[in-house]
């Protein structure tokens, strides 16, 4: 990873931002180490129905997560005041607030969200699931700095150290109690103990509650929009289990859930580099500043896209075959989902960088208005994919939607002289042809898949 930014020039900044992606690959390949230890160790204590029901909790808290976000991350990587003590104190104390404000709305929600879904018990579960959203509302402002700075070293040893911890818990509780209550419970101490270990972990100064009416008025007009983008990118992130969660049986929706996790790896790693490190490029190397910017840029992202699309289609080769090695016979259906939910998000890894280019540059307008646009298509096209082609085409409707908002991608690219044609060509044409492959190989398995009842 570390050739991605070989062709930055400039000692200080190209040190740091080699050292920052190597953090961010290590952050992220322990991160899913663990996952996928916790995974194959929970999935052989508890039984498939209890990641359904994670997964309809998960939706809920990552919903109102996403429908609440300011996008004070971004706005710390971006402003000029980002290292201003008044304006962190500003923005901690508005992700305080929400924090307190979503856990409320957590309560409110529990009764008739279990009624919609039919499961009692989600009534319990939902409002302590929601205590992870007051304890991330006391995260220090000092991660964001980390990643303002490309300082991610630090930060990226004590999230680990969180994570292990937690699923040390996470694991005790299952053993202990056999029921889906140790998985709520886990993910609220992990992320009480990952507070923790970043409070008093992480150096620097200690955020206090302030209202500062200039830093107010900026989080404000920069966050507006990308709290309107989040709450459609709801949509594409957890719409498709708000949908089948409703159509599948609790059982299949475990098993859909760890097909998505396995398959979403690569897409993971993406989404850590574009949030953790491609602002702060794109703001010190603005592509609409130079030519040798936009070189610069075209090559780090040649080497982004081929590095994340061979790791989506080798999980598209490779599905089927990894979750007969790891998993019980639970869980075979995992594998066929697996394919075509690599091949699904390989046009969102396509065209990944584009729209980093605008929130860099503080476009965040429209960004929204892109976000709203693949959301929509995706919901929809979701809908008519399971009523046309059932559970296979409603898991292909992803890569779909993405295909068809590309050209609005394109657009927003273009405004920011961030766009590579040749790139997106070649890209599209070998990402095409190889997933092509993959689903010819595993033909036999997406027609099992294709029989399960949806409705």
């Amino acid at each position: 990873m570390k050739r991605i930014l070989h062709a930055f020039q400039g000692a200080t900044l190209t040190g740091r931002i080699l050292r920052s992606t190597s953090w961010v690959v290590v952050g992220y390949g322990g991160a899913q180490a663990i996952r996928l230890g916790s995974n194959l160790i929970l999935t052989r204590i508890l039984f498939p129905e209890a990641f359904g029901i994670m997964a309809l909790v998960t939706m809920v808290t990552v919903g109102l997560m996403m429908f609440s976000d300011m996008g004070i991350g971004p706005a710390l990587a971006r402003s000029p005041r980002g290292d201003d003590p008044e304006f962190l104190n500003t923005a901690w104390s508005l992700q305080l607030i929400r924090g307190f404000a979503l856990w409320l709305v957590t309560l409110a929600l529990a009764y008739p969200f279990a009624d919609l879904y039919g499961y009692e018990e989600l009534a319990l579960y939902l409002p302590v699931a929601g205590l992870s959203l007051v304890l991330t509302g006391f995260f220090p402002t000092r991660m964001e700095l980390a990643r303002r700075h490309l300082q991610m070293g630090r930060a990226t040893m004590l999230d680990l150290t969180s994570q292990l911890l937690g699923l040390a818990i996470m694991v005790l509780l299952a053993l202990w109690t056999r029921s889906v209550f140790a998985l709520v419970v886990g993910s609220v101490l992990t992320n009480l103990i990952k507070l923790l270990v970043m409070w008093y972990g992480l150096p620097g100064r200690r955020d206090r509650f302030q209202i500062e009416k200039p830093a107010l008025t900026e989080l404000v007009s920069f966050g507006k929009w990308i709290f309107l983008g989040t709450a459609f990118a709801f949509v594409s992130t957890q719409g498709d289990k708000a949908v089948l969660g409703k159509l599948l049986s609790l059982e299949m929706l475990g098993i859909y859930n760890i097909g998505f996790f396995l398959a979403s790896f690569p897409m993971a790693l993406g989404q850590a580099v574009a949030q953790d490190l491609l602002i702060p490029i794109y703001r010190n190397k603005p592509p609409a500043e130079s030519e040798a910017n936009r070189r610069k840029l075209q090559q780090m992202r040649a080497l982004l896209t081929g590095g994340l699309c061979a790791l989506l289609l080798l999980m598209a080769y490779a599905g089927p075959p990894l979750v007969d090695f790891l998993y019980d016979a639970r869980y075979i259906e995992a594998g066929p989902i697996i394919v075509i939910m690599a091949c699904g998000f390989l046009p969102k890894i396509i065209g990944m960088s584009y729209d980093q280019a605008a929130l860099a540059a503080g476009d965040s307008r429209r960004v929204f208005f892109l976000t709203g646009l693949r959301s929509t298509l995706q919901i929809v096209l979701l809908i008519l994919g399971l009523h046309w082609f059932g559970l296979v085409g409603g898991v292909a409707s992803y890569g779909v939607a993405m295909v068809l908002a590309h050209p609005i991608l394109i657009a927003l690219g273009l405004r920011h002289k961030a766009w590579d044609p040749l790139h997106d060509i070649i890209s599209f044409t070998l990402a095409g042809l190889l997933a092509a492959g993959a689903i010819w190989l595993h033909w036999d398995a997406l027609l099992g898949i294709s029989s399960i009842p949806v409705g």
